[in-house]
């Protein structure tokens, strides 16, 4: 419902901004507008263009209908965002079994959001934006993550740290790989910058700090470390593990 004097698309703030969690408009009298090919024109566009190009009047015109009818389905950019960053994690559905052993597991889990997030690169900002991540797509994934951590012996608080440290070590480095822009120009010039200044930066200098771009092994190295210290946590819990 509209506040008195608000404009169409705005609504009285009720304290829920997230559109999985607002009551949907009825459909009565509705155009000839889908919800879903809103969101797949969105994903198209935000895929060409990147998010801050994105405006209700521009994904409007490339649909062929005037802003207004986009309102029918949805109140704000955010709102078409928010179905956008869902719709990407629907391309590979979670596994329906599981496999003997809980790392293999979380590691298909988060190779398959880091996929989906470097098909789609402007999606990994947007987990920095201030709504949270629960459209029903994404949920699926991750329930999955949850049910793993717990089968392998997670509970309470540390069950929460290891997912958000697992959930942080994929979308940080998604959104690294996908943000981060240096030319072999710039490479060259400030490894030279740092050899010059060895004697503050002697590591950065020694080891090729600019020139470390393996983004692929980065990630994969990572995530076996905090496997490994997860599992390091279990067996120190449970010492009279077999």
């Amino acid at each position: 419902m509209v506040a008195a004097g608000g404009k169409r698309g705005q609504r009285q703030d009720d304290g829920v901004r997230s559109i999985w969690l607002r009551s949907r408009r009825a459909t009565r009298g509705e155009p000839p507008l889908t919800l879903p090919r809103i969101v797949e024109e969105a994903v198209a566009l935000l895929d060409e263009e990147g998010i801050d190009r994105l405006t209700m009047r521009r994904l409007a015109d490339r649909l062929g209908v005037v802003a207004p009818s986009l309102y029918w389905h949805v109140e704000t950019k955010d709102d078409v965002i928010d179905l956008a960053v869902d719709a990407i994690f629907s391309e590979v559905p979670p596994p329906a079994g599981q496999t003997a052993d809980w790392h293999d597991d979380i590691t298909t889990v988060l190779t398959t959001w880091r996929a989906a997030l470097l098909r789609h690169p402007w999606a990994a900002a947007v987990p920095a934006r201030r709504r949270p991540t629960i459209g029903p797509n994404f949920l699926a994934w991750m329930e999955l993550l949850q049910a793993t951590l717990i089968r392998a012996g997670f509970t309470g608080k540390s069950l929460s740290a290891a997912t958000w440290a697992l959930y942080n070590h994929v979308m940080g480095s998604a959104s690294t790989e996908t943000a981060l822009h240096i030319t072999e120009e710039e490479r060259r010039v400030g490894q030279e910058q740092l050899r010059a200044n060895s004697d503050r930066y002697p590591s950065l200098a020694a080891n090729g700090y600019l020139y470390d771009d393996d983004w692929d092994g980065s990630f994969t190295t990572g995530l076996r470390y905090l496997l490994d210290g997860l599992q390091a946590q279990l067996d120190r819990a449970r010492p009279d593990r077999g």
